[in-house]
């Protein structure tokens, strides 16, 4: 019975419910967490400014308040002051709210009260303590501060909002302080419900964002949960490929998926090649022992010559069929590995050059020093090593080596010698495996099918040519590492 397809909360659930290994909560969490610090910075600043707005205008009418009460004060012969009638309603009805009042520095460096509005009805305004200091270092300019206490009478309470400013009149030396009062209620109250408002469209417009976020999230990175059940699809053996379509940021990630499913297919593809091609090899030496072995009349010595003949021949094919393994399989997951061309081209043109000392071969090669092979050592020894000594075994006495990069992460590399050469309609069948152009001359035949095998395993390529030297050019083509 087929298993029914997940729902979408199920599949938003998988990915939302792993602390710390989802992609999709660590984007909701860190966008809600940046909401919530954006709306509380908002909230805050918007309500404080709101309050310090009122407040302000609340300072302007107590400043005009008092230069009413300045203007209205005289000094009189005994040394003190006389208010004329100020025509500020509230001012004259006890407790309304609004409030005037005059004071005069003390012996001690307080203040004492000289005159009050009506609407105090007795009582004075509230003085900070540290007022007294901060007139005196202020002269002429509004002070302001919130009544702490805010209450008159016991039995009335009202927070206050109150100016002063130490101010000189005419005719009197010593300076007078003169203090306004209004009730700040309302103000507070317009700020409560002010907050409460900003606070309550903050909260909505968070919840709108997260809600946003949670949409976002969840149709951005669909594209994501559709390449996991295309994955997911191969991996079961439903699909092959991946087919469909993603935006440009996984688009990559989808090519590469694939890229590495056709590597693996032709890495099987040519495991099972190898395998056929081993048994297909190893068929003709057991069957010509087994023949041999089978036949009463089969001379001893003969018999045992044959399977020393053909087991070489075995050792051989299996050797062959071994390094091409080897070589795909480094050339799968070893490319990270930089060997330098040159040392490697000057190591085998001297040891070369002494093995075919008797034909005083002269080997003259030419690599940038920061050149590199994208693979390893061993194989590019192997590489060249049998291109170089076929050039060796073929030439009159001149062998030309040159290595290059080509751009596009490529080198090439190229093998001459000044010796017979080879016809054009030979060069093919010479790349084949066990084909020998000269009987005579020592070899198994695999040398250049080995060196195709190697260069194919790392994705490049081996063509022959004809030199202007006079014999065979080989054109190597690999890839070439970063310098």
């Amino acid at each position: 019975m087929e298993r029914a397809k997940p729902s979408v909360f199920e599949d938003w659930g998988r990915w939302f419910g792993r602390p710390g290994r989802s992609l999709t909560r660590r984007l909701i969490l860190l966008a809600c967490g940046w909401i919530a610090l954006a709306l509380v910075l908002t909230g805050g600043v918007l309500t404080s400014q709101y309050q310090e707005s009122a407040l302000r205008r609340l300072g302007y009418m107590l400043g005009d308040t008092i230069d009413e009460v300045v203007l209205a004060t005289t000094a009189t012969a005994g040394g003190g002051v006389h208010v004329d009638e100020i025509k500020d309603a509230p001012t004259l009805r006890g407790l309304s709210g609004k409030y005037w009042m005059i004071a005069e520095f003390d012996e001690q460096g307080g203040l004492r009260v000289v005159e009050r509005s009506p609407s105090l009805a007795g009582e004075t305004l509230f003085i900070d303590p540290e007022l007294p200091s901060r007139l005196k270092s202020e002269f002429g300019i509004l002070i302001t501060y919130n009544d702490l206490n805010g209450v008159l009478r016991p039995s009335h309470s009202q927070p206050l909002r109150v100016a002063a400013s130490l101010k000189s009149i005419p005719d009197r030396a010593a300076p007078l302080v003169f203090m306004a009062g209004i009730d700040r209620s309302d103000i507070d109250l317009d700020t409560r419900q002010f907050a409460t408002f900003t606070w309550t469209a903050l909260l909505i417009l968070g919840l709108g964002l997260v809600i946003a976020v949670f949409l976002q999230v969840q149709i951005g990175l669909r594209p994501l949960f559709g390449l996991r059940t295309e994955i997911a699809n191969v991996r079961k053996g439903k699909a092959a490929r991946i087919e469909r379509s993603y935006p440009v940021e996984i688009a990559p990630l989808a090519e590469q998926v694939n890229q590495l499913l056709d590597h693996n297919q032709e890495v099987v593809e040519r495991q099972r090649t190898h395998v056929g091609n081993l048994a297909h090899a190893l068929k003709t030496p057991l069957s010509v022992m087994l023949a041999e072995a089978s036949d009463p009349q089969s001379d001893r010595d003969k018999l045992g010559d044959l399977v020393r003949r053909q087991t070489e021949v075995m050792k051989g094919q299996v050797d062959h069929h071994l390094r091409r393994a080897r070589a795909a399989a480094r050339a799968a997951h070893g490319l990270g590995e930089r060997t330098p061309v040159g040392e490697v081209i000057d190591e085998l043109a001297v040891m070369l050059e002494r093995v075919f000392q008797s034909k005083d071969v002269e080997i003259d090669w030419r690599a940038p020093d920061e050149l590199g092979f994208l693979g390893e050592r061993q194989d590019l020894q192997e590489i060249l090593g049998n291109l170089i000594e076929n050039a060796c075994k073929w030439c009159k006495r001149r062998v030309r080596i040159s290595a290059g990069p080509s751009g596009l992460g490529h080198m090439i590399v190229v093998v001459e010698d000044d010796g017979p050469g080879l016809p054009e309609d030979q060069r093919e069948t010479a790349m084949k495996r066990g084909q020998r152009m000269d009987e005579g001359a020592p070899g198994s035949g695999l040398g250049l099918s080995i060196v195709d095998d190697l260069t194919r395993a790392y994705g490049g390529r081996l063509t022959l040519a004809s030199s202007d030297l006079g014999g065979l050019k080989a054109i190597l083509e690999l890839p070439a590492a970063e310098a």
